[in-house]
C-alpha cells in the first residue's frame, strides 16, 4: 500500500511538471509571443516601448522554463496549503492539546478518543492511536508498569511516525525551486548577454541602443528567476515553521498521554 502511494505521487508530481511546462510554453508563444507587443507586429523585432510581455519574450527559451518553475511553485504552495490545513484539523490545536490533557487527567479515555474524532487531525490521528493502545494496557494484567509504559510509548511513537512524512511531503520541490530559480534565470542572461555581443560583433560598428536593449532583455531572465527563488524561500519557511508547530504539539501531546498513563498505573 506504502509503494502504491509513492508511485502515485511520483506519477502526480511528474504530471503537475508536465502540464505546467505546457502551460508555460502556450503563454511565451501566445501571450509574450503576440504580434502585438512589438513593432511593426513582427516578434522577431523590437518589442514596443514599455511593453513587458514583448521584453519577456525577447528573454529567449528560458524565459518558459521559469515560467514553468514559478507555475510549480504556486501548484505545490496550494497542495501543501491544503494539506496542512487539512493536517491541523478542526478548531485550534493548542485547544485541542489542553483539552486531551484535562480529559486524561479525569481518566476520561472514551471522550478523549471522540474529542480525537471531532477534531480529525495528524495531532488526533496520533492521540488516536495511543489511546487505543492506552486502554489495552489498563486492562493487561501480565506485564510490569515499566514495560507498558514503553509500549505505549512505543506505539505513539510508531503513529507519529506515520504522520510526519505527509506533513512534510513535496516540501523537497519548494526547496529546490528556491535553489534553482536563481541560477536558470542567471543562465537565461549569460545566454542573452552573449546574443547581444554577439551581434555588437557582426554588425561591425558599436551600436549603443542595440547592447542596451540586449542587456535589458537578457536582465529579465535575472529578474524572474530572483523572484521565484524568493517566493519559493518564503513558501517553503512558512510551511516548515508551521511543521514545526505541529510536531511540537505532537511531541506534547505525547508526553501528556505516556506520563498520565504511567501516573495511573498503580
Amino acid at each position: 500500500m506504502k509503494a502504491l502511494k509513492e508511485i502515485f505521487s511520483s506519477v502526480f508530481n511528474t504530471l503537475v511538471i508536465l502540464v505546467c511546462l505546457a502551460i508555460g510554453i502556450t503563454i511565451y508563444m501566445k501571450v509574450l509571443g503576440n504580434p502585438i507587443n512589438f513593432m511593426e507586429g513582427n516578434p522577431k523585432g523590437h518589442p514596443l516601448p514599455g511593453n513587458y510581455l514583448g521584453m519577456m519574450y525577447k528573454g529567449g527559451p528560458i524565459v518558459p522554463v521559469l515560467m514553468t518553475v514559478v507555475l510549480v511553485l504556486l501548484t505545490f504552495t496550494f497542495e501543501r496549503f491544503i494539506s496542512l490545513s487539512r493536517a491541523s484539523g478542526r478548531g485550534s490545536v493548542g485547544k485541542f492539546v489542553r483539552n486531551i490533557q484535562t480529559l486524561l487527567n479525569e481518566n476520561k479515555i472514551e471522550e478523549a478518543s471522540a474529542a480525537c474524532d471531532k477534531q480529525r487531525g495528524s495531532l488526533a490521528n496520533v492521540v488516536k492511536a495511543g489511546l487505543v493502545r492506552y486502554r489495552d494496557l489498563q486492562n493487561d494484567t501480565t506485564l510490569p508498569k515499566d514495560q507498558k509504559v514503553l509500549a505505549l510509548q512505543k506505539d505513539l511513537e510508531e503513529a507519529t511516525a506515520l504522520e510526519l512524512p505527509m506533513l512534510s511531503k513535496n516540501l523537497v520541490i519548494l526547496s529546490t525551486i528556491a535553489s534553482i530559480s536563481v541560477l536558470i534565470g542567471l543562465i537565461g542572461t549569460v545566454l542573452g548577454m552573449i546574443r547581444a555581443f554577439s551581434a555588437l560583433a557582426t554588425a561591425g560598428a558599436p551600436d549603443a541602443l542595440a547592447l542596451a536593449t540586449g542587456i535589458s532583455e537578457a536582465l529579465i531572465n535575472t529578474a524572474f528567476g530572483i523572484s521565484g527563488s524568493t517566493i519559493a524561500i518564503l513558501v517553503y519557511n512558512y510551511f516548515s515553521s508551521k511543521i514545526d508547530a505541529m510536531t511540537y504539539k505532537i511531541d506534547e501531546s505525547n508526553f501528556s498521554v505516556v506520563q498520565t498513563f504511567a501516573a495511573t498505573l498503580k
